[in-house]
């Protein structure tokens, strides 16, 4: 089984969303597994420069930062392709996800790649037989609250691409019981099985 796992904090250190993610990896992986994994904080690019609607730029008015963007999101839909089980890890941040992730997810939605048009111009995503599991932390926010914009964005991106088959482990309000929301996300992960 080949396991993708995506950290989105911009904190390298102390990162609760980092250390969770990492317990949970430890949780499902089995002896033989690949990991892939991804800084998102390492290296990232954003969308820019577009001359029609999706990732498209003919090559001849591609500059050098457009051949880069191609290469890394070529590189990011190669890696969630070729991965049975994708863990996301991300903190809110105010209300929404970290910049990192969301130009993740543009790189990443490429039409033939990871999600086609049907004739009836509905999407399907192309992503099928994956399982996701998203770690989710936040300050203040209590998850799928009103306030809460990152966990329904991230499931809705996950099934654009096909993945249906998401887990969502939390440790939500950490500033106002910090303890808790840690026993309460490690409790979590210890009954995924």
């Amino acid at each position: 089984m080949k396991i993708y796992q995506i950290d989105s904090s911009a904190r390298k250190k102390g990162s609760t969303s980092r250390e969770l993610a990492k317990k949970l990896l430890n949780k499902i992986k089995k002896q033989g597994d690949e990991i892939i994994y991804r800084d998102l904080d390492d290296e990232m690019l954003f969308v820019s420069g577009l001359t029609e609607s999706g990732m498209k730029i003919d090559e001849e008015d591609q500059t050098e930062y457009h051949k880069k963007m191609f290469e890394l999101s070529n590189k990011l839909v190669k890696e969630i392709k070729e991965s049975d089980v994708i863990i996301i890890s991300a903190p809110i941040y105010n209300y929404g996800p970290p910049a990192t992730l969301k130009a993740w997810s543009d790189l990443v939605a490429r039409v033939g790649e990871t999600f086609k048009f049907k004739a009836n111009g509905r999407r399907e995503g192309l992503l099928k037989n994956k399982r996701a599991y998203l770690v989710i932390t936040s300050g203040g926010t209590k998850l799928n609250s009103n306030e809460d914009f990152l966990t329904p964005w991230l499931k809705f991106i996950l099934n654009f691409f096909g993945i249906e088959k998401v887990d969502v482990v939390s440790a939500d309000q950490m500033a106002l019981d910090y303890e808790k929301s840690i026993k309460n996300a490690e409790k979590q992960i210890e009954n995924i099985s």
